[in-house]
């Protein structure tokens, strides 16, 4: 049986790379029966007795899997978000970075179309940028029109499977082509009446970054439904809570109504971000609901 990785799927058919070549294959029927597909990024064991005719026979065993975008042996996401056109949505961020933390996915933030900031918004911008890298998130700062952080990106993407996503049109099929011009990703304005872009990426595929790195382009989306967690493994999806939550007076502490919380205590001395505590209390307020239905 011959091993390789699969670097595309696509109607129906998932295109493994063994290091030489790329074979076309498809999924045993046992997988269905197992309630088991395979996916984007699984190093898989295939037969094949020409390239465009090959079997999907085994699957090993997966580090990490996302459903949203469907892939899986993820190393880290780059978080696309832009800084303007669409506005910086930080909320959305949290949702992002709450996914990836419950993943145990190593999240790098990406920001784009820096060059359309003014001095004073760029100013503004980077203190709320600093809230993020205070915490330990990796920050890369980019402009596709200057050309500005392309290289640190593509440092941070060498050796590795990313998995490029954000919000619609921010800029991540743009981001991409200057990453590696040979990608030729088709790209679409904002929607002037929507305010978010179009979708350009109808599948999930791994394209040659840098040395020896692989990243995922996915389709964007504007919203996003939080992982299937507890409030309990909510609160360490926030790093920042990590040195407080120990010292809360109640075990279990939520850091919602409780008394004696150090989190909250934390919060009122600004040694944890306001804006990223109200958006806890929206996520655990959403978590909560969902137990109801």
């Amino acid at each position: 049986m011959l091993e390789g990785t699969i670097i595309k799927a696509l109607s129906g058919f998932y295109y493994v790379n063994d290091g030489q070549q790329q074979i076309q294959c498809r999924a045993r029927g046992v997988f269905r029966k197992r309630g088991l597909s395979p996916l984007v990024g699984d190093h898989v064991g295939y037969e094949a007795k020409k390239p465009t005719d090959g079997y999907i026979l085994s699957i090993q065993k997966r580090k990490n899997e996302l459903k949203r975008p469907p892939i899986a042996n993820i190393d880290q996401a780059i978080l696309v978000f832009s800084v303007a056109e669409p506005a910086f949505d930080s909320q959305l961020l949290d949702r992002f970075l709450v996914q990836m933390e419950a993943q145990n996915i190593d999240p790098l933030i990406c920001l784009t179309k820096w060059d359309l900031l003014s001095q004073v918004e760029a100013e503004a911008m980077r203190l709320r940028v600093d809230t993020y890298a205070r915490i330990g998130y990796p920050v890369v700062i980019t402009s596709s029109m200057n050309n500005e952080g392309l290289d640190a990106l593509r440092n941070q993407m060498e050796n590795r499977i990313s998995v490029i996503t954000g919000q619609s049109g921010v800029g991540k099929s743009t981001l991409l082509n200057h990453l590696n011009q040979s990608l030729s990703i088709d790209t679409q304005a904002i929607s002037q009446s929507l305010g978010r872009g179009k979708h350009t990426t109808r599948h999930v595929e791994l394209m040659p970054i840098g040395v020896n790195g692989y990243v995922a382009d996915t389709p964007g989306f504007s919203s996003l439904e939080l992982p299937d967690i507890t409030v309990t493994e909510l609160e360490h999806c926030f790093p920042e809570f990590d040195g407080y939550r120990d010292h809360c007076r109640f075990r279990g502490c939520t850091h919602i109504a409780e008394p004696d919380c150090m989190v909250k205590e934390a919060i009122s001395e600004k040694k944890i971000d306001q804006k990223r505590y109200a958006h806890y209390q929206v996520f655990f307020n959403e978590i909560n609901q969902r137990k109801k239905y």
